[in-house]
């Protein structure tokens, strides 16, 4: 994979035309399947995405099987979380993604969409639910090679639009290898993980959520992304080394 955001059959067809956004438009990954102690609700489609050559110079970098894993830092208010992204098999949606941290786009924003045994989606709504109006989407890199295992980050979109993420992004918090299955003619693109700050998303998917604004699955206390930056590798490295011990 709105960037709240199954019998199974019937519930299936319903959230599969929807993905890793709220309802009322927000981009999100498929709802939650069968079986989960959270059943979200319905979520809106968006009117259709331009394509995704509305985007100009995302293109993919002609450098990219050159190019270093590139740090980055999620600073919430319930601690921080590192991420390495990997510009070598998503170019796109990592110089997609570091547009936004570079222009502060994600600073203030939260995580309006958590689900326990699922995933933790941010990047879209302030604190009272306001939709950040994002740039132009992007190509889908689902075929990269990534999969959505634990601790990944994707690229949210809408369910039936693969080439529909702009801003939205989430992180599994399981294998969720039904993500990387092409249900709507894509699967959800994945351009990074969590290197350090597990412990932090693993505490984020238990808060309490409700709905709010028309939205299922938002935390009842926000859980702000205060800044979201770039980290060079030496900056990074001990972090990293310090939750591998």
């Amino acid at each position: 994979m709105k960037t709240t955001r199954f019998p199974f059959a019937a519930a299936l067809a319903l959230v599969s035309s929807v993905l890793l956004s709220c309802s009322g438009g927000s981009s999100n990954p498929p709802a939650q399947p069968a079986g989960s102690s959270t059943a979200p609700a319905p979520a809106k489609i968006e009117p259709a995405a331009a394509p995704s050559s509305a985007r100009p110079g995302l293109e993919t970098p002609a450098d990219a099987q050159t190019q270093p894993t590139v740090y980055a830092m999620i600073e919430t208010s319930m601690g921080d979380i590192v991420l390495a992204l990997d510009p070598h098999k998503a170019p796109i949606s990592v110089e997609n993604f570091l547009s936004y941290v570079d222009q502060g786009f994600y600073d203030g924003t939260i995580f309006h969409r958590v689900m326990s045994t699922f995933m933790i989606q941010g990047g879209g709504f302030t604190q009272d639910m306001t939709k950040k109006e994002p740039g132009p989407p992007i190509t889908n890199e689902w075929r990269n090679g990534l999969t959505n295992q634990r601790g990944t980050i994707a690229m949210a979109r809408l369910g039936g639009q693969p080439d529909s993420a702009t801003s939205q992004f989430f992180i599994n918090v399981k294998d969720n290898s039904r993500l990387d299955q092409p249900r709507d003619g894509a699967g959800y693109a994945v351009f990074g993980k969590v290197v350090a700050g597990m412990d932090v998303v693993d505490a984020i998917k238990m808060v309490e959520t409700g709905p709010k604004g028309g939205h299922a699955n938002v935390p009842i206390l926000p859980v702000t992304i205060e800044k979201l930056k770039r980290l060079t590798p030496e900056k990074a490295q001990p972090l990293i080394n310090a939750a591998a011990t």
